[in-house]
């Protein structure tokens, strides 16, 4: 569904994409995984198209997107929904205003439909008759939920999760993590997972993409990776401080 080929970008001095290269299938988990830091919500912003690289090409579903123009590419966005790393709710909107924040800015759905929508949405990551109230009144962990609703409002194809679960408990992280899996099946998306959280990539993934130093260092599936013999990918996933990765 999506292919990247040889993406460079360089901010200043720091390089911070050296032709890297990734195939992410239609309806898999491919989860990107790395240290702090490496570029890896840098990659998710590529792939939406809010950054543009210096060279290299990115496919979705055939299209080269790098190169549409603000139009086309806004068109393109509505197939994808994305969580934020602090899911990025709207303070002064209750619950219910920012899940149906994008179903009012690009539908001419009637209220009512909007209304139902957002309570299955909501349903759907495990919250109802929360919509009155406002961000300041959820725990972390109903805020990110709440921002996976939003997220799903529009039916999207594809699903950008930049680390969702930084900040949360061990109880929530699973939570979360059980969410992604369910709506992967449940509404057939193709899930994209920055993270550097190993036990939540051992649960999620379909696939793992070890991002280092500009490069795809190794991808497969999470008993190949879990197994690897590559120094940077077998030091990372242990958590060794001794190896060729440097904090």
């Amino acid at each position: 569904m999506i292919t990247i080929n040889n993406l460079v970008k360089q901010f200043g001095e720091h390089r911070v994409f050296d032709n890297l290269c990734l195939e992410i299938d239609r309806g898999e988990v491919m989860v990107i995984l790395g240290p702090s830091g490496i570029g890896k919500s840098v990659l998710l912003k590529h792939i939406i198209g809010l950054i543009k690289p210096d060279s290299g090409e990115i496919y979705l579903d055939g299209v080269e997107i790098t190169s549409l123009d603000e139009k086309k590419l806004n068109k393109m966005r509505r197939k994808f929904g994305m969580l934020f790393q602090s899911a990025a709710l709207f303070d002064s909107l209750t619950v219910g205003e920012n899940v149906a924040f994008a179903l009012k800015q690009h539908t001419v759905l009637p209220d009512f439909v909007i209304r139902k929508i957002v309570s299955e949405r909501l349903a759907m990551v495990g919250l109802s008759d929360i919509q009155d109230l406002f961000p300041a009144e959820l725990s972390g962990g109903m805020k990110k939920r709440v921002g996976l609703a939003r997220a799903i409002a529009m039916d999207p194809e594809i699903i950008l999760y930049d680390e969702p679960t930084t900040g949360l408990d061990p109880i929530m992280v699973t939570v979360i993590d059980t969410l992604t899996k369910d709506l992967q099946k449940k509404i057939d998306v193709t899930t994209i997972v920055v993270t550097h959280d190993i036990q939540s990539t051992y649960r999620i993934a379909d696939r793992i993409a070890m991002l280092y130093k500009g490069k795809i260092e190794e991808v497969g599936t999470p008993e190949q990776i879990k197994t690897s013999q590559n120094p940077i990918v077998k030091q990372f996933i242990e958590g060794s401080p001794d190896g060729p990765l440097t904090s």
